[in-house]
C-alpha cells in the first residue's frame, strides 16, 4: 500500500477531504490478476463511484458492475466500454431495463421469474446470469436476505430465460462484504457446481460464472483495535480450486467474472478530518466515559463505522507508548446517536492532549466513503475528494 503517498497528501491539505491513491488502486488490480489470472474484473462501482477511479481501472482492463441506470451512464461517461458493463442489480424497473438496453447493455443479473420475464420484454435477446443465495456467514455484512434465489429457482429462472429468447449465460454468487473466511467460498462453489450440473442435464451450457464481491480489505482494525487479518492467501487458493471444480462440473471451459469493490479501493483511500472535541461524561449510574468527536462520521465519509474500526493517526501528537492517553468512543459530529463507533467495539486509545481543531487522519477509508455520504445531514456537507498518484515503488 502506498501509505506514504496518502499521508503526504493529507498533510498538505488544510481542509477535510478524502484522498484516493490511483497508483495503489491500480496495483491492487494487478495483484488480483496475478492471483486469479483467468478472471475478468467488473469493479463494483458502488464502493467508489469516482470518475477518476473508474477511468484508471478501465485503463487497466477492468469493467464495471453497475447497480442502476445512473451508474451505467457514469461508467460509460468515464470511458468504460459498454461490453464491459453489466447491470448487476437483480432489482430494477421495466423503465430502467429498457433504458439500459438502449444504452447498449446486454448482460443482466436476475434472481426471479418476474425479473427475467421483464428482461425478455424490454431487453430482448440479452444475456442473463442468475444469482444464487448464500448464507453470508463469516462476513461483516452477510448480504443473505435481499438478493439471490435457491438452486431450484435458479434452474427455473434460466430455463424460463431460454424459453423467452434470452441467453441463460451464467450463475453468480456473493459471499458477503468483507468476507473473513475461506469456508464461505467453499460453500459457494458447492452450490455452483450442483446447479451447473443440473443445468447441463437440462441442456443449458453456461458461458460464465460470476463470483461476485466479498474479497476483504486488509487495513481495518478488529473490535479490540488489533489489525484485522483476513486469510487472503487461503481465500485465493480456495477460489482457484473452486473455479476448476466449476469447469469439471460443466465439462468444458468457463469464463469467470469477479466484482471486487472494497478490495481494490479501501486501503488506498484516507480521510483528513479534525477533532471537534474530546470530552468526559458520566452516565446516570456513575460510569465515566470519554468521547472523541470528529468532524466527519457516519453521514459524511464513515458510514461503516458501526461495523468497522478504522485506523486513526493524530499527526500533531506523539505515538510513543508512554505518552498520556485515554480510551474513548469515537463519534461523528451530528445529532444522531448512530453516528458513532458501535459500543461493541473496544474503546480507542487517543492522545489525552487532543484539542479542538487538531488534524486526524482516518486510514483505509476508501471504500463506500463517497457513495454513502448524505447531501448534508444536520448541515454537515459531504467531503470533497482528491485523487493523487504515488511516486514510490512497490506495495
Amino acid at each position: 500500500m502506498h501509505e506514504n503517498t496518502l499521508l503526504s497528501a493529507l498533510a498538505a491539505s488544510t481542509e477535510d477531504r478524502i484522498v484516493f491513491d490511483l497508483t495503489g488502486i491500480e496495483e491492487s488490480y494487478r495483484s488480483l490478476l496475478r492471483e486469479l489470472p483467468d478472471v475478468s474484473v467488473r469493479f463494483a462501482m458502488k464502493a467508489c463511484p469516482v470518475d477518476e477511479v473508474l477511468a484508471c481501472l478501465g485503463n487497466q482492463g477492468s469493467g464495471v458492475d453497475a447497480a442502476s441506470l445512473h451508474e451505467i451512464t457514469q461508467a460509460i461517461g468515464s470511458g468504460i466500454p459498454r461490453e464491459r458493463i453489466h447491470y448487476g442489480n437483480t432489482v430494477k424497473s421495466d423503465h430502467d431495463i429498457a433504458a439500459a438496453h438502449r444504452l447498449g447493455i446486454r448482460d443482466f443479473a436476475t434472481d426471479s421469474l418476474e425479473d427475467v420475464r421483464a428482461i425478455a420484454s424490454h431487453a430482448a435477446g440479452s444475456r442473463v446470469f442468475c444469482r444464487l443465495a448464500t448464507d453470508g456467514d463469516g462476513a461483516l455484512w452477510g448480504l443473505s436476505k435481499k438478493f439471490g434465489c435457491s438452486a431450484a429457482d435458479a434452474v427455473a429462472v434460466l430455463e424460463t430465460a431460454r424459453a423467452a429468447g434470452l441467453e441463460p449465460a451464467g450463475l453468480s454468487v456473493h459471499v458477503g462484504s468483507q468476507q473473513m473466511t475461506a469456508d464461505a467460498w467453499r460453500r459457494a462453489f458447492e452450490q455452483l457446481t450442483d446447479v451447473i450440473g443440473e443445468l447441463d442435464r437440462r441442456g443449458i451450457a453456461l458461458r460464465h460464472v460470476n463470483l461476485g464481491g466479498g474479497l476483504p480489505a486488509l487495513g481495518y482494525l478488529d473490535k479490540r483495535g488489533a489489525p484485522l487479518e483476513p486469510p487472503v492467501d487461503k481465500i485465493f487458493t480456495v477460489i482457484r480450486e473452486g473455479m476448476q471444480q466449476c469447469r469439471d462440473a460443466a465439462g468444458k471451459d468457463l469464463d469467470f467474472v469477479m466484482e471486487p469493490g472494497r478490495y481494490l479501493v479501501a486501503d488506498h483511500g484516507a480521510i483528513r478530518a479534525r477533532v471537534s472535541r474530546l470530552t468526559v461524561r458520566h452516565t446516570p449510574d456513575g460510569e465515566r466515559q470519554n468521547w472523541l468527536y470528529l468532524s466527519c462520521g457516519k453521514f459524511n465519509g464513515l458510514y461503516e463505522m458501526d461495523e468497522l474500526q478504522y485506523r486513526l493517526v493524530f499527526p500533531t501528537h506523539g505515538d510513543h507508548p508512554d505518552d498520556p492517553f485515554v480510551l474513548a468512543t469515537v463519534a461523528g459530529p451530528t445529532c444522531d446517536s448512530d453516528d458513532a463507533y458501535s459500543r461493541a467495539h473496544s474503546l480507542v486509545r487517543v492522545p489525552e492532549a487532543l484539542a479542538s481543531g487538531d488534524p486526524v487522519w482516518v486510514l483505509s477509508s476508501g471504500a463506500y466513503a463517497v457513495s454513502y455520504m448524505t447531501q448534508g445531514f444536520n448541515g454537515f456537507s459531504p467531503l470533497p475528494f482528491t485523487c493523487v498518484r504515488s511516486t514510490e515503488g512497490g506495495r
